[in-house]
């Protein structure tokens, strides 16, 4: 437990600011993030023999996030050219005698478009007018919906939702995730718009932001059991050991990958 608190002060002194001041540092701080879940991920399938390709992998998804957030409108030509960079490759290592390349090529592509693609919403949300604000929305929800999923998981959770998969989540603790979720997304919704500077005042509701918390609380969960389906194939625990208590990148962002994107397109297209 003194791991994981001190861990945890780690994350919030350094990802704080970034989250605030934004730019250049935020970009960093996600790029380092992204890159390390990447590197994690081709640890993760080397584990059971197959060889997406390390540099294709990683180095594709920093130039997706470079692109997606000082470049945007080249973020799609970048994406299909790393693609057909992708199978280049993997064609040569069929021609050198890796007869699953096309499978290797197949994970490569897969840690891209997960990683690279839809984990760069992570940096499109802070992008967005107000974004720190939101970001402080999104993730609050996401930390909120797997602590009470956890807290009442283990007290009373008697119904697996998944068993092979996590065999320790069940429904109690998802059905208290949710109602976390919203509660949360309806309290700093309700604070940011009506209290004290209101940064988001006039943009949202308490009751806009208990239906985010409702979208994001119940599909965000699959973010951590996508994740658990990855180690499972690899028969690892954690996809690292790199911060002490708590895994490795991948570990710590499987639900904000899916919490950044359900957020981004529900305020960009039913809250803004």
């Amino acid at each position: 437990m003194l791991k994981r608190t001190l861990t945890s002060l780690g994350f919030a002194v350094v990802g704080l600011p970034a989250i605030i001041f934004g730019g250049v540092f935020y970009y960093l701080l996600i790029g380092v993030i992204l890159a390390g879940s990447a590197w994690e991920y081709v640890r993760l399938y080397r584990a059971v023999r197959y060889e997406p390709n390390e540099i294709v992998t990683i180095g594709s998804v920093l130039c997706i996030a470079t692109a997606r957030f000082f470049f945007p409108g080249a973020a799609i030509p970048l994406f299909v050219l790393l693609i057909f960079i992708a199978m280049g490759v993997h064609l040569v290592a069929y021609e050198r005698g890796r007869d699953q390349a096309a499978l290797d090529f197949a994970v490569t592509v897969a840690g891209i478009v997960y990683l690279g693609w839809i984990g760069s919403y992570l940096l499109d949300l802070r992008q967005l007018p107000q974004g720190g604000w939101w970001l402080m929305i999104v993730l609050p929800i996401v930390w909120g919906g797997d602590t009470g999923a956890y807290s009442i998981g283990v007290a009373y959770g008697k119904h697996k939702m998944a068993p092979r998969l996590s065999p320790k989540k069940s429904w109690e603790g998802y059905v208290a995730g949710l109602i976390t979720s919203i509660a949360v997304g309806a309290f700093f919704s309700y604070a940011f718009s009506s209290l004290g500077p209101q940064p988001l005042g006039g943009l949202i509701t308490a009751v806009q932001g208990g239906l985010l918390g409702l979208v994001i609380g119940a599909l965000a969960p699959l973010g951590d059991f996508g994740e658990s389906m990855f180690k499972r194939q690899g028969g690892l625990k954690d996809s690292s050991n790199i911060f002490p208590g708590h895994g490795g990148f991948f570990d710590r962002i499987d639900s904000w990958i899916w919490g950044a994107a359900l957020g981004y397109f529900v305020i960009q297209f039913f809250i803004l």
